[in-house]
């Protein structure tokens, strides 16, 4: 058991049946009154963050979280296979779980799945990625009176702004946790 006084920043515990993570923490010792525990916790299966307080003294069961390293093999309808790198294992993700990563996902590339009690919280690409540009707006010569940038598509379908200077069928480099072109490889 964990107390709220030994609560930090990425600390894991079950409140009320469901896996937490402490993102901000402040101990706090009021004048008049007991000391508590001012927390911002994100909550792991649905994805919202809550502010509240805690007695310092409260135990709570500590997260057992199962990080495993797992390769994207194909997608079929809603569903996406990964694969255990480990023991060749397959499971499937639906759709809901990876609509942040879609963007940048592609087969063959690695990824950590972020598991509680078997049910699947996150999975969690490399923070960069290479992807190649499959379509991209021609620069035009002195189109710089706003920012000089120009959609490109992406091999995943993901849209993003990338300086006039980069063309079609090149290999860029993209920050996952931003969805901004970083360079080119």
């Amino acid at each position: 058991m964990i107390s709220a006084g030994d609560f930090r920043n990425g600390t894991g515990f079950v409140l009320d049946g469901q896996p937490c993570q402490v993102i901000e923490f402040q101990h706090v010792k009021p004048g008049k009154g007991s000391a508590f525990v001012r927390v911002k916790f994100k909550n792991l299966q649905t994805g919202s963050v809550v502010q509240r307080s805690f007695n310092p003294s409260d135990k709570y069961e500590p997260v057992q979280l199962v990080i495993r390293d797992m390769s994207y093999i194909y997608q079929d309808g809603d569903l996406y296979y990964f694969m255990d790198q480990a023991n060749y294992d397959q499971i499937p993700i639906g759709r809901e779980k990876l609509e942040h990563t879609l963007p940048y996902l592609k087969e063959g590339m690695s990824a950590r799945i972020v598991s509680w009690e078997g049910a699947i919280l996150e999975v969690e690409l490399p923070n960069t990625v290479e992807l190649e540009i499959v379509e991209c707006e021609p620069a035009v010569r002195g189109d710089t009176a706003q920012s000089a940038t120009k959609n490109a598509t992406l091999e995943t379908g993901a849209v993003i702004r990338v300086p006039l200077f980069i063309n079609q069928h090149e290999v860029v480099r993209i920050d996952t946790r931003t969805g901004e072109y970083m360079e080119r490889v």
